[in-house]
């Protein structure tokens, strides 16, 4: 069952002294978090951004109906890590062999012949693809690259995940990835045809 708020993007560091901010969006393009409305944090603060060039957005804060735009760097300076989060049901469907990375994890994860692996952990992506990582119960790790050939099946319906693992893949007791990127995010996360 998907989470009813997606994480959309993080608030980064302050740029200039106008209250202008750098932010990292899981929106497909980067530039599309500006379209899905105002955005709430994890205390329920509503904000709206307005790109401003590379990756600058200005913010404003909605307050009692009000918009109350950041000027300055020490406003500015209070929302630094600041997470982003829009409402799942806002979220266009994703397009076929397409899928939130948000709605594969806690998807339980089985073999060919139906038998249980372990549950998806958390799905990383360091820039070369996505990985899905499943845990077991007894806190071994095991990441299987999130292509057709390592994942033919997700049945986001049924709740779960075939694995077919490639040879190259190791189980990890207890080990895992020390980063990790975009876990719940509202990106979309697309297998590759690769077989690799």
């Amino acid at each position: 069952m998907p989470e009813s708020r997606i994480l959309l993007g993080v608030v980064g560091r302050p740029h200039g002294v106008r209250g202008l901010m750098r932010v990292t969006s899981y929106a497909n393009p980067p530039e599309a978090i500006v379209a899905y409305g105002p955005l709430s944090d994890d205390h329920g603060r509503q904000f709206s951004l307005r790109w401003r060039g590379d990756g600058l957005v200005e913010i404003t804060e909605i307050v009692g109906g009000t918009s109350v735009r950041i000027a300055d760097r020490t406003a500015a300076e209070r929302l630094t890590n600041r997470r982003l989060y829009i409402a799942r049901a806002s979220l266009p469907p994703p397009a076929s062999d397409e899928f939130y990375l948000a709605d594969l994890v806690g998807l339980a994860a089985v073999d060919v012949v139906g038998a249980e692996m372990g549950t998806i952990a958390a799905v990383h992506d360091y820039g070369a693809g996505a990985s899905l990582e499943i845990a077991d119960n007894g806190g071994a790790s095991l990441l299987v690259p999130f292509t057709r050939a390592a994942v033919p099946v997700v049945d986001l319906g049924a709740g779960r995940v075939t694995v077919v693992p490639p040879e190259e893949v190791d189980v990890l007791p207890g080990a895992t990835p020390p980063l990790t990127l975009r876990e719940g995010a509202g990106g979309r996360g697309r297998r590759s045809p690769k077989t690799q």
